[in-house]
């Protein structure tokens, strides 16, 4: 059962990087439209990254803490 879990897990993290890789590809897109190549390219490039830090840390912190709740209620069976 281990193996299994273990698996789904590599899977899941799987279709995670593909969507990552399109929402990735969606936002340089949408940049690249509403920044054209010229002086604001690195203010663009910056306010990318800073978007993507900020869902990242939120994910982060929802799934810390979902992990937390699951793994207390685990320690009671």
């Amino acid at each position: 059962m281990e193996i299994k879990k273990k698996v789904a897990g590599y899977i899941t993290a799987g279709f995670g990087v593909v969507a990552g890789l399109a929402w990735n590809d969606a936002i340089r897109t949408f940049i690249e439209k509403y920044f054209p190549q010229n002086g604001s390219t690195i203010v663009a490039k910056f306010v990318y990254a800073l978007f993507i830090t900020l869902v990242l840390v939120i994910v982060s912190v929802y799934l810390v803490r979902l992990l937390n709740v699951s793994g207390k209620g685990a320690e009671r069976e």
